[in-house]
């Protein structure tokens, strides 16, 4: 067994890690306030999720706000509510990337929107929702076989290194989720998610294909799971992997390694 994506991309990988969106939070001018709240400003992590690292904004606001007019907290940016479950990066790039930054962000503690997101009160919650993809994505790679050998404290090590945002830490056990199988024929299926702007995300998967003379290009696997044609993917679809734009239009960029990366589309 070998294990590619530590061994040849740890460079890359901790690129990715350590991407970050310069950002600028401000509070609801219809919230009730005791004096003018100040903007806060952070470099959010693209890996992360809002709730983890947003605890330095919530306590920020709550010095102007009365305890009586504070309900959850949840963020929106230009009337569109931010869904907490989704990678900060993916949130970015859907809604933003086109935009000049910093990311300005709307905080509310008020009138929250139930039929657009997930309550979210405690990151026990966001971290079900992150062990769960785990699972998810080990089912199809490995029959849920290394999530199934991994011990607690190994699934409490995943977790605290993306809270504490340390990569060591999180691929000293993400690289077991991560080997590749060679004498096994490699992974059984390459999971992967794909996000929609006003559409669910949702998680397919592909047959990995080893043979010289057969190639899978991305518009092709796209055209098949979204029911476009491919020229129809190709020309009108912009696609954003890790806030780099993936041109799908020649042969050669093309070419998706899906083993190696975990891939939001």
């Amino acid at each position: 067994m070998i294990t590619l994506t530590m061994a040849d991309d740890k460079d890359v990988l901790r690129d990715v890690w350590f991407g970050r969106i310069p950002t600028c939070f401000t509070l609801n001018p219809d919230e009730v306030t005791e004096r003018e709240a100040e903007a806060y400003y952070l470099l959010l992590p693209r890996v992360s999720y809002l709730p983890v690292v947003t605890d330095k904004v919530k306590k920020h606001f709550l010095k102007v706000m009365r305890a009586e007019d504070v309900e959850e907290m949840w963020f929106e940016y230009e009337g569109t509510p931010l869904k907490w479950h989704y990678p900060i990066g993916v949130l970015f790039d859907l809604h933003a990337s086109n935009t000049v930054l910093p990311w300005n962000i709307t905080v509310h503690f008020k009138n929250f929107p139930d039929q657009d997101l997930l309550h979210c009160l405690s990151n026990s919650i966001v971290e079900a929702h992150f062990m769960s993809s785990i699972k998810e994505a080990d089912a199809l790679k490995h029959k849920s076989q290394v999530v199934n050998d991994m011990q607690k404290k190994d699934h409490k090590q995943l977790w605290m290194g993306l809270q504490n945002d340390k990569f060591d830490q999180f691929w000293a056990m993400n690289r077991k989720l991560m080997e590749y199988p060679t004498e096994d024929g490699g992974f059984r299926y390459i999971p992967f998610r794909i996000y929609q702007l006003f559409a669910h995300s949702f998680l397919p998967y592909v047959l990995p294909l080893f043979f010289p003379s057969v190639l899978f290009f991305l518009s092709f696997i796209l055209s098949i799971l979204l029911l476009f044609p491919a020229s129809v993917v190709s020309n009108h679809k912009s696609l954003v992997s890790f806030g780099t734009r993936i041109l799908i239009r020649s042969k050669n960029s093309d070419e998706l390694n899906l083993k190696n990366y975990g891939i939001f589309i």
